[in-house]
């Protein structure tokens, strides 16, 4: 069977995207250690990262309070591989 045509250039472009911001940052000792890099990248990929070909959203964002005074609180930051990939988020005031 063959792959769809239309799918190899998304596939192409997230693996440029794992490449150069994640994997060509580390010295990578093992297959282990290669899954948990590609493990925490892929979380951040979905659940953390703005994608601009989808209107600057997240592809699978958290549910947040619908309040507007949820905008109160203050900035947070997660991080993950060390500090190379950062998140940052307002705080529930």
């Amino acid at each position: 069977m063959r792959a769809d045509p239309c799918c190899n250039p998304h596939a192409e472009r997230f693996v440029k995207t794992i490449r150069i911001e994640c994997l060509d940052h580390f010295v990578i000792f093992g297959e282990r250690h290669l899954r948990y890099l590609i493990k925490q990248f892929i979380e951040h990929y979905l659940s953390e990262r703005f994608h601009q070909g989808i209107g600057s959203q997240i592809i699978m964002p958290e549910t947040t309070s619908s309040n507007d005074n949820a905008m109160l609180g203050s900035i947070g930051c997660q991080s993950r591989l060390g500090g190379l990939l950062n998140y940052y988020h307002r705080k529930a005031a």
